[in-house]
């Protein structure tokens, strides 16, 4: 389960840029508040887009480890929330599935061509 908290940003924001140089540091860390401050949908999206990240990172070193995987949604989130005692403020982004296959995969349906999936520097 890939959750998100949708206030990690209010809460202690320098801790992102501890590395960084101070000058850094000084630019970013007032820059967080602004970005996300009364900005659900920001929130969300950058909570969703970092799931998205570590779940294909997740799903590749599964793959490299000889597991097979599934993202997954389509389950009721509202009762998954209750049983993991998802705090209030947090989000679920996708499951995955990981395990060993029981016989090959079936071919993918529907699978779009590349054209139809991507727009070259500008959308006509």
């Amino acid at each position: 389960m890939l959750c998100f908290d949708n206030k990690s940003w209010q809460r202690d924001p320098k801790r992102y840029w501890r590395k960084a140089p101070q000058e850094v540091q000084d630019f970013l860390v007032p820059a967080i508040d602004v970005y996300y401050r009364d900005k659900p949908q920001v929130e969300r999206d950058e909570g969703m887009r970092s799931c998205g990240i570590v779940g294909q990172t997740i799903m590749l070193m599964a793959l490299e480890l000889g597991y097979q995987s599934c993202p997954m949604d389509g389950f009721d989130y509202d009762v998954v929330a209750k049983i993991i005692n998802l705090p209030e403020d947090h989000s679920i982004a996708f499951m995955i599935a990981i395990g060993k296959g029981t016989k090959d995969s079936w071919p993918k349906p529907g699978q779009l061509s590349l054209d139809e999936v991507m727009v070259s520097n500008h959308f006509d």
